[in-house]
């Protein structure tokens, strides 16, 4: 098939599921191990990036005339985890539906605020409901920290900044990363040092 540029929105599962491939496949092939080196997790690419897909190779199997044979094909799924949080304390025993498409999963948040979901590999959002509040999950969409959107969207979903302008690093997304780097004991002088980085992965989970 040949390469494959990254879009908003895209991961390897995404892509994977798209070309026909499990994701393993997809990551695991040698000549995306750049790539894999790069990112780290399959989950978290961002536009611009290339993946290697290869062509899809027929496989044949040998067997008897005159038999029935079952072959079962494998679900093509990835584990979706959430963790839900309260001014960093977990919200935990928190009753939750996650709507995917048209596959509904109801439970019950861990000790730790955390939720898993085998969803399809080819799912680019979800819908959480709690009993308090709501949530639009876009699978897929979340930039590397070492970028500025991704530092944006993390302090997002903690909640320390709101609307900013995509990918620049505005008075608001300074002032953001200040008020973290001061609660989480940094140098609080706005600067995207790799301890803020690194605290800032840690508390969001990836």
């Amino acid at each position: 098939m040949g390469s494959v540029t990254v879009q908003a929105g895209d991961c390897i599962s995404s892509i994977a599921a798209d070309a026909g491939f499990y994701w393993e496949t997809i990551w695991n092939h040698p000549q995306n191990a750049a790539l894999k080196n790069k990112r780290k997790d399959p989950g978290i690419l961002f536009p611009g990036d290339v993946v290697f897909v290869p062509e899809i190779q027929v496989r044949k199997e040998s067997r008897a005339s005159e038999k029935n044979y079952i072959f079962v094909k494998k679900n093509n799924t990835v584990t979706l985890s959430l963790r839900l949080v309260n001014e960093f304390h977990a919200r935990s025993n928190l009753k939750y539906t996650l709507q995917v498409g048209t596959s509904q999963f109801k439970g019950v948040t861990d000790g730790n605020g955390e939720l898993k979901a085998k969803i399809p590999a080819s799912a680019t959002e979800a819908v959480l409901k709690t009993a308090e509040d709501s949530y639009t999950i876009a699978i897929g969409s979340l930039a590397p920290i070492d970028e500025n959107l991704g530092v944006q969207q993390r302090l997002q979903n903690l909640g320390y900044l709101g609307d900013d302008t995509p990918g620049q690093i505005t008075d608001a997304t300074t002032a953001a990363i200040m008020k973290f780097q001061s609660d989480q004991k940094l140098k609080d002088d706005g600067t995207l040092t790799d301890a803020t980085r690194n605290k800032l992965k840690e508390l969001h989970g990836c």
